[in-house]
């Protein structure tokens, strides 16, 4: 910047255009906002006149409450409304993968049923009933195009073979709902997500071989190792209830 006795005679300004605008979750106000997707324009100005383009400024999230300017990728991370969507669906697969585990129950009251129910309204399903849950099981128990081998499927080998299996109502379901979720988690929420599948295996008794089956799979599509998933699982049990 050139100035002369304080009038600017040379310097650069850039000019932003909103190219878009959402809402997304700003880290300045702690909430979910309004913003901007703006792209700059920097311009070399005589006398305070823009005239010649000195080259682009690049892209910037602007937040329409506080004005804070971040980088685009701060749109990767999901609304509080979004992310609190994702952890209800996440726990609520979990449940189902693991009564499905367990033998489906069909029987409302069961421990594990009653477990289930309270994780997942515990999630955000606050009007999730027992009836609901037995449903959905019912229903996937029944339908053997999405879990191969379903009649058997109760067993440890069975199971084994349902969670390879490319297309399993397991393998997707359960990749669909935790890796994108497990991306914005701290270890520990992802921890506190297999811990809370292994307490519903647990309500009525000991581990089956398929519900540790399960879990595991679980500790995977959290990101979780193994040695961190038998880890878990161990203190688990050994917790009295």
């Amino acid at each position: 910047m050139l100035q002369i006795k304080g009038l600017c005679i040379l310097g650069v300004r850039t000019t932003w255009h909103t190219e878009g605008d959402g809402d997304f979750f700003c880290p300045g106000c702690g909430g979910d906002r309004g913003y901007r997707r703006r792209s700059g324009t920097r311009r070399l100005t005589l006398l305070g006149l823009p005239l010649w383009p000195r080259g682009s400024a690049g892209t910037i999230v602007e937040c329409v409450m506080c004005r804070g300017r971040l980088g685009p990728e701060a749109l990767e991370r999901p609304t509080a409304t979004v992310f609190s969507a994702m952890l209800r669906d996440a726990v609520h697969t979990v449940a189902l993968a693991v009564l499905t585990a367990g033998g489906a129950p069909g029987v409302p009251g069961g421990a594990a049923c009653t477990a289930a129910v309270g994780a997942v309204r515990s999630a955000g399903f606050t009007d999730c009933t027992e009836d609901q849950l037995l449903g959905l099981l019912a229903a996937i128990v029944a339908d053997e195009g999405r879990f191969p081998g379903a009649a058997d499927a109760w067993g440890p080998a069975g199971l084994a073979d349902a969670l390879d299996g490319c297309g399993s109502w397991l393998s997707i379901e359960l990749h669909e709902a935790l890796e994108p979720l497990a991306r914005h988690l701290v270890p520990q929420g992802c921890e506190h997500i297999l811990l809370q599948g292994a307490r519903i295996a647990l309500a009525d008794g000991p581990y089956l071989p398929a519900e540790r089956e399960v879990l595991a799979a679980v500790g995977r599509c959290l990101g979780l190792t193994p040695a961190d998933v038998d880890r878990l699982l161990d203190a688990a049990a050994g917790t009295p209830s």
